[in-house]
């Protein structure tokens, strides 16, 4: 039987970090994870018996002598297909609890990477009538037809089947025989023909309330058969040129003119991808709301990157918003709200997320025109101000970005907002002055619910040590003649004892880690940090430099980091004063939850200085799901992949290196030890010949075993690097493959 995932992973299929009973105060938290303790370990007690062990012949319970209600909890951290398939057929009891209806009236297979069609098929034979709500996100290994499989769910309410294969004739077969439907989520590829749709696939459509698409090609999808709609999550990932190098125009497709249904709109949200194009059509979505606002709207969201102009139409859709609705979330492209007076007729109700991201935002007006003065916001648990250079500022006209930040606009803003859960305030120098008790680290510690937090690197430095301490160059060389002094990877302490007497425990960083003890996801990016690896354009081949402020956050300031018992996520970018990585020796012992982690540019540029301590941290992580490394000079080599193999559990690696180097052999040998691995991507600085033999020989080994994986192993400063990453899967691309900040990206449980 299939043992369930411990404590850090959550149950079977639950995202990382989010409680499935929405969000908790912090009592609350340290019962489920007491729970969840308990239960894994009594599942490890009860799991030889099962297997056919006698009570007499194992020194652990026998599991089948708990309550139905505690194997009920323990069994739902078991993937549903092992349920069904397997674990149903060990006992008589096991196989009535296998299909209780609290296991089966929710199915998720967005993260069950060993589900192939034929297990499909037969979960949806065996208890197809059972399932309520069903999550195939990202399934992108299995064929269209296993679509075909899910007409047996007649009672389907809620269905994901982003990133999957459909094609129209399949979706209106599929969506003709699910009357109950009221939530969906697909993909619109090119090809998509919305004359194909059959009417009782329009009648099932006109009932869903809740759609999320992304579109591939400019089209509106199934948008205006959905008359019904109260929720509308739009994703654009539309090229601006095909294959073939052809510029895509944004006007819709011949008999794609239909209007879209906004009547009853409360949820407004659309993602754009770099591009032109999607620019165009999302403006043509944007054109029925521009004529008529729904009156119970409340929530507004519009992620562009880059510049999005404003046009008549949106400037009329604002106005319209200003008079006739309150909102409760908002998000808009930072051309919309730069130097406009937008923010000061906006009404809210009782808003739960804002995001300002890289807007000209000053301090004064997000207190006045936002906080109101300082207005109680207990309900805001969600901020995003990354990028915003002048958020913490009186005033943004005469201010330079490096100057040091108004702690009372920070402070009104904790106070204001108690509730915070997640907040960002990266990509922006935020330097506190040598005030004391006025620390941006210390007026944080205030805010105990915050579950994720994305900082600047030079946000966390201490100010008094940032004065006191020399240029971190003269640590690296030695400035007198005397005994030999060996230059590049220095020892380290090996025990936390000894690392902690070398910590500066009293620091303001060290102080806010410990009042955060139930952080999940933490952040620390250099304010000018960029990858060398971007979206839709050429690899960067040349970094900014750090801020000065930098220079000072090391070793020490990243051992603190351990003291975050909980941490599920954690990001590291260019961090200059790492000189041996110590503190992720702390970080892989003490958190022992860590699932994902993401260094970047961390000490000096030209050596991996902590590439021993990066080893010895993972022969720890036993829970890490997935890894990226972006260094120049990487070495991916024996002893490293041999370090990596510890980590039992990892599914996703990604390592980008300008320069860097790799062992076909080691890479081969890792892949056969660690058998959960299903995304290997490698952009390294080896010739095409060499990435092509090994990723072709990763394929032919291996994915037969493991119908998800996915290998894309590339020279970084290829010219063609464009047309490899528009081939990899939206969900490694979008959650690992990328470099960007996901803190405060979204609001929380806008989707699944």
């Amino acid at each position: 039987m299939a043992a369930p995932e411990e404590p850090c992973g959550g149950r079977a299929g639950e995202e990382p970090g989010r409680d499935a009973a929405g969000l908790s105060g912090a009592p609350g938290r340290r019962l489920r994870w007491r729970r969840d303790r308990e239960a894994a370990a009594m599942f490890r007690c009860g799991e030889e018996i099962v297997s056919g062990e006698s009570e007499e012949e194992s020194n652990g319970v026998n599991l089948m002598e708990f309550s139905d209600e505690i194997l009920l909890h323990i069994l739902s951290y078991v993937p549903c297909t092992d349920l069904v398939l397997n674990v149903r057929r060990t006992c008589r009891k096991l196989a009535t609890l296998c299909l209780d209806k609290s296991l089966t009236h929710t199915v998720l297979l967005q993260k069950d990477y060993k589900v192939n069609k034929d297990k499909v098929k037969q979960l949806m034979r065996d208890i197809g009538k059972e399932i309520y709500q069903l999550n195939m996100a990202g399934c992108y290994w299995l064929p269209s037809s296993t679509i075909d499989h899910v007409t047996r769910c007649k009672n389907l309410v809620k269905l994901n089947l982003s990133g999957c294969h459909i094609t129209s004739l399949r979706l209106s077969k599929m969506l003709s025989t699910l009357q109950h439907l009221r939530s969906l989520a697909i993909d619109v590829n090119p090809g998509f023909d919305a004359s194909q749709l059959s009417s009782e696939c329009k009648a099932t459509l006109s009932r869903v309330s809740e759609l999320k698409q992304t579109l591939y090609t400019p089209s509106y999808g199934v948008v205006p058969c959905c008359t019904s709609l109260e929720k509308l999550l739009l994703y654009f990932e539309i090229l601006d040129r095909s294959r073939e190098g052809f510029m895509l125009s944004g006007q819709l497709m011949v008999g794609e003119s239909n209007v879209p249904h906004y009547q009853n709109l409360r949820v407004f949200y659309a993602r754009l991808a770099p591009g032109y194009v999607n620019q165009e059509v999302v403006r043509l979505y944007l054109a029925v709301l521009s004529d008529r606002t729904p009156e119970n709207l409340h929530a507004f969201l519009i992620s562009a990157p880059g510049s999005f102009a404003e046009t008549g139409a949106t400037k009329n859709l604002l106005d319209s918003m200003a008079r006739n609705v309150r909102l409760d979330a908002l998000q808009l492209p930072k051309a919309w709200l730069n130097g406009s007076g937008l923010l000061q007729h906006l009404k809210f109700n009782n808003p739960f997320y804002f995001s300002f991201s890289r807007c000209t935002l000053s301090g004064g007006h997000l207190i006045q025109r936002v906080i109101n003065g300082g207005k109680d916001l207990k309900s805001l648990t969600s901020l995003n101000l990354s990028g915003c250079v002048h958020c913490l500022a009186p005033e943004s006209l005469f201010r330079k970005a490096e100057d040091d930040i108004d702690s009372s606009i920070l402070e009104s803003l904790v106070v204001s907002c108690c509730n915070l859960r997640h907040l960002n305030l990266s990509a922006a120098h935020h330097h506190s002055s040598e005030s004391i008790g006025n620390h941006l680290c210390q007026l944080l510690s205030r805010l105990k619910h915050l579950l994720s937090l994305a900082l600047p690197v030079c946000s966390i430095t201490d100010v008094a040590a940032n004065v006191e301490k020399p240029p971190a160059a003269s640590n690296l060389v030695p400035q007198t003649f005397g005994r030999k002094v060996r230059i590049g990877i220095q020892t380290y302490p090996r025990n936390l004892a000894d690392q902690a007497n070398q910590k500066i425990e009293s620091s303001v960083f060290w102080a806010l880690m410990g009042s955060l003890r139930f952080l999940e996801t933490l952040e620390i990016i250099g304010s000018s940090f960029s990858s060398a690896m971007p979206r839709n354009e050429p690899a960067i081949r040349n970094s900014l430099p750090p801020c000065v402020r930098a220079q000072s956050v090391g070793d020490s300031e990243v051992a603190a980091i351990s003291q975050l018992t909980y941490l599920q996520s954690l990001t590291l970018a260019q961090l200059p004063n790492i000189l041996t990585g110590s503190g992720l020796i702390n970080i892989g012992l003490q958190c022992q939850h860590l699932r994902t982690l993401s260094l970047a540019n961390l000490g000096m540029m030209g050596k991996v200085v902590y590439m021993s301590a990066l080893m010895d941290m993972l022969k720890h992580c036993k829970c890490l799901r997935d890894l990226r490394l972006e260094q120049p000079y990487f070495c991916a080599g024996a002893q490293f992949f041999q370090a990596l193999s510890h980590c039992s559990s990892l599914q996703r690696l990604c390592i980008v290196s300008r320069s860097g180097t790799l062992q076909s052999d080691a890479v081969m040998s890792f892949m056969a030890n660690c058998l959960e691995v299903i995304m290997c991507h490698m952009f390294m600085g080896e010739s095409l010949t060499v990435c092509k033999n090994l990723q072709q020989s990763i394929v032919r080994s291996f994915q037969a075993d493991r119908p998800a994986l996915n290998v894309v192993i590339f020279p970084l400063l290829h010219e063609d690097l464009t047309e490899v990453i528009r081939d990899v899967p939206m969900r490694h691309l979008d959650e690992i493959t990328l470099f960007k900040s996901r803190v405060a990206e979204e609001p929380p449980n806008l989707w699944w």
